[in-house]
């Protein structure tokens, strides 16, 4: 089962029924490579295993699909943390049986983060209610992917500012979550006021904030949303 534990403190497992990352075509403000990328480096570091088999070109696993069937205590999990499901290079019905899978599986919670959200509505119709739905945004530039999301309804909507690399400035309205973190590898820790400022606007807009260790805060915030699911 490939359904592994996982050290990011707000999830519980990791699931990779596609990893890997930007084959043909592209996303909206989406680089090649992004230089702080740790899936990249596993991938490469473990290339030609099981787990990567073709490195970090962009691989399915169909025989991954049945392990939160396997699972039987409700459990968040990472879903692609290794990839990007709705990457615009991914075939579609890759991401079919992913959320299949998902829907299937009602008492789990699946968290899966985008660069690529601008291609989510044509999956409305697919999300579940058990389905966390985020975009990551590292810097100013990467803001307008919180407007897409914003177009779709999935059980939970957030926002993961990890690596957080510059001030943000962003209209919060309609997200369930926050996340904020630091680069690693090498260690980039934000400046103070820039965490501040979206703390305080979480505070704002009652938004609840989840702070990862790696940033060293002094006060511990690692708050999940009120909602139905774990």
């Amino acid at each position: 089962m490939s359904l592994n534990k996982s050290p990011i403190e707000w999830t519980g497992r990791s699931w990779n029924p596609i990893t890997g990352c930007f084959g043909p075509g592209g996303c909206k403000n989406f680089p090649k490579w992004c230089p702080y990328c740790y899936a990249r480096r596993m991938a490469t570091r473990f290339a030609g295993t099981l787990a990567f088999p073709n490195g970090f070109e962009p691989t399915f696993h169909p025989d991954r699909l049945i392990d939160p069937y396997m699972l039987k205590k409700p459990s968040r999990i990472f879903t692609c943390s290794m990839g990007d499901m709705f990457g615009s290079w991914v075939p579609e019905n890759w991401t079919g049986e992913i959320l299949a899978t998902m829907a299937n599986n009602p008492i789990h919670t699946f968290q899966v983060l985008t660069k690529c959200p601008e291609n989510l509505l044509k999956w409305q119709k697919f999300f579940s209610p058990n389905l966390w739905l985020g975009v990551s945004v590292t810097r100013q530039e990467d803001v307008e992917r919180i407007f897409y999301l914003r177009m779709v309804e999935p059980g939970i909507r957030f926002v993961s500012f990890e690596p957080l690399l510059g001030p943000i400035d962003a209209d919060l309205y309609g997200i369930h979550w926050m996340i904020i973190g630091a680069q690693t590898r090498p260690t980039r820790i934000p400046a103070e006021e820039w965490v501040q400022a979206l703390i305080a606007q979480a505070r704002t807009m009652g938004i609840p904030v989840f702070l990862k260790n790696n940033l060293r805060w002094p006060e511990r915030i690692q708050e999940f949303p009120n909602r139905k699911f774990i």
